[in-house]
């Protein structure tokens, strides 16, 4: 487990003094990464083979959102590591350590040479510290988007926008958080994020064009699509309100 301190400041905090959900995301987001900087052997082992590890899924649920100047920890921790995935727990407590969001993620080791899955060898994998599965209500990996929505839902395309060089981080493309922040401006203003459910299909990079596609099927439920020109997917979130 791996665990940084942190509190709600003024940037990450929406108009009525609470986190906000990308700000949050980020802070997971940071931890994680911060967890394999401290893991000497496993960090050596991926620098010195050309892999990284990419997000390919995450799940977030909304218990109560911290309010600004609020001190948090947010923990990350392992708990299967098996060929070339890896799933992981996020949590962040409040300062009384009672969970805010919980969260869980699957990671894939990548090949950067081949841009292809790679299988950890067993030395590396059973070097990492397993932890136990948090408590969460688990909702699976595969988001289903419905195809088509009756006359009385939403089902909209909205104006394409570029990947800028302020959305790029380390590996080159665009931050897994950048896609929930341009996500969420396709959000109605009234609507409170209670999960959060995102699949990761295929990175951006600079320059490229998104095509945003918001399927609202119910009062509940919101699907928000990044999409390429052709309509194939970089990412798939659903949003999901109390």
């Amino acid at each position: 487990m791996y665990q940084i301190k942190t509190q709600v400041f003024l940037s990450g905090s929406d108009v009525n003094g609470r986190l906000r959900f990308d700000a949050a995301m980020d802070m997971m987001q940071d931890c994680s990464v911060l967890w394999t900087e401290s893991e000497i052997e496993f960090k050596k082992y991926l620098l010195e083979n050309n892999l990284i590890m990419i997000l390919v899924n995450r799940q977030a649920d909304v218990l109560r959102m911290p309010l600004y100047k609020e001190h948090l920890a947010v923990e990350t921790s392992i708990y299967e590591c098996k060929g070339a995935f890896g799933m992981r727990n996020t949590v962040i407590y409040d300062d009384s350590h009672k969970p805010c969001i919980v969260s869980w993620a699957t990671g894939a080791f990548v090949d950067m040479n081949t841009a292809r899955p790679f299988r950890l060898p067993p030395e590396i994998n059973d070097a990492i510290v397993i932890d136990p599965k948090i408590e969460m209500d688990y909702a699976g990996r595969r988001i289903d988007v419905p195809e088509s929505l009756d006359l009385l839902a939403e089902d909209k395309k909205f104006s394409s926008f570029a990947v800028t060089s302020l959305d790029i981080d380390l590996n080159r493309h665009m931050n897994n958080g950048r896609y929930i922040k341009a996500a969420m401006n396709f959000l109605p203003d009234d609507f409170t994020i209670s999960r959060f459910r995102v699949e990761y299909k295929k990175p951006a990079a600079r320059g490229d064009l998104l095509y945003p596609v918001v399927k609202r099927p119910n009062h509940d439920k919101i699907y928000i699509l990044l999409t390429d020109k052709e309509g194939g997917p970089h990412t798939v979130m659903e949003f999901t309100t109390a």
